[in-house]
């Protein structure tokens, strides 16, 4: 399973979660988070990175023009759109681009039907460590699905048998909002390679 880990803010973190094993790093470009980070202190920590590891940015509530000037300055390599927004929006992006389902129900999580993330609801944008409800997942295709929402080392064997493309993990491998616990960190991608 492929490993996402998300609101990266410093060097350090994003350094070790690639050294162990991260298939992509996730940088929050909206204000309000407590991990947020800007497009130029993005860039910077991506300049340093080593090469086969994906970058993702994080973006919410953003205009179209807002998107396709800073994703290139921030140097990542997908646009994760996550408000509502309708496939329109997505194709007049100029980037390869990730569309997050804030999922409040199981019909919620057919909307796109290509590669998607799917996050439990909340006001907050993410990074809120609530659980989506996995039977909704039961009987489906999940092999373009990213899934999101109070994934922790500890209950990721409870994602085995569903075929997801991938996981996302934000507050579970967290000391503190911002700041990764290293220890987390890398038994999360540990366990997740194993699933």
């Amino acid at each position: 399973m492929r490993v996402k880990i998300c609101g990266i803010t410093n060097y350090d973190d994003a350094m070790y979660a690639s050294e162990c094993g991260a298939d992509a790093l996730g940088f929050v470009f909206f204000h309000k988070s407590p991990r947020y980070i800007s497009f130029e202190d993005c860039a910077k920590i991506i300049e340093k990175l080593p090469p086969f590891i994906t970058k993702v940015g994080l973006f919410v509530e953003h205009t179209l023009e807002d998107i396709n000037k800073f994703a290139p300055l921030a140097k990542i390599d997908i646009a994760q759109i996550h408000f509502d927004v309708n496939k329109e929006f997505l194709d007049n992006i100029n980037f390869k681009t990730l569309p997050v389902i804030r999922a409040k129900n199981s019909s919620d999580i057919d909307r796109f039907s290509g590669y998607k993330l799917v996050d439990a609801y909340c006001e907050a944008y993410g990074g809120s460590g609530k659980r989506l409800n996995l039977e909704w997942f039961k009987n489906k295709d999940n092999s373009k699905t990213i899934i999101a929402g109070g994934i922790t080392p500890s209950n990721l064997e409870q994602l085995k048998g569903f075929g997801f493309y991938g996981v996302d993990v934000s507050s579970g491998v967290e000391a503190f909002k911002g700041k990764k616990d290293f220890n987390k960190v890398k038994e999360f991608i540990k366990n997740a390679k194993h699933l």
